[in-house]
């Protein structure tokens, strides 16, 4: 009976242990540039799973990002530095927090100035229906083409089309 609950413990724990996708042969020798290392894997997107880090994710180009950012801080690299050389053969998106910068406040802000513009422009327009508008009367040279083009003789008793006048 204790066995069983300890069991379910150790699973219970271990399901809820994020699982690390590192491998032994890519782990450095130094803590220190390990620690790093795995700080800035945690940083950066799989671009094949999309919502993982790359110490997260198994597949093959999160490896392949894993060994890069591990070989560049053996080299020397700052941690910027290692993010910046990242973000220039990847694009920003290899973030999974991304940089605040002019591009990405646009993105986001972006869909509420629209939604204001449109809310504009209706009101605007609904204001512009609503209002009642004066009807222009025809010049007599109008109301002449008209009656011409409608077959009618000029002036022969009917009421000008655009009066509003009650007979």
């Amino acid at each position: 009976m204790m066995r069983t609950l300890l069991l379910a413990l150790i699973l219970a724990f271990s399901a809820a242990a994020p699982a690390l996708a590192v491998n032994p042969d890519e782990i450095l020798a130094d803590p220190v540039l390990e620690a790093r290392a795995r700080n800035l894997s945690s940083q950066l997107r799989c671009m094949v799973c999309q919502n993982q880090s790359i110490d997260d994710s198994n597949a093959e180009l999160a490896r392949d990002l894993r060994v890069l950012v591990r070989e560049r801080l053996v080299d020397g690299d700052s941690d910027e530095e290692v993010i910046d050389y990242v973000v220039s053969r990847y694009g920003e998106f290899v973030l999974l927090k991304p940089r605040l910068s002019a591009r990405t406040i646009v993105l986001w802000t972006a869909p509420v100035v629209l939604l204001l513009i449109g809310g504009v422009v209706l009101v605007l327009m609904a204001r512009g229906r609503l209002q009642a508008r004066d009807p222009q009367v025809l010049t007599p040279e109008e109301q002449a083409r008209l009656d011409e083009l409608v077959g009618r003789e000029p002036n022969s008793g009917h009421k000008n089309i655009t009066n509003n006048s009650s007979p």
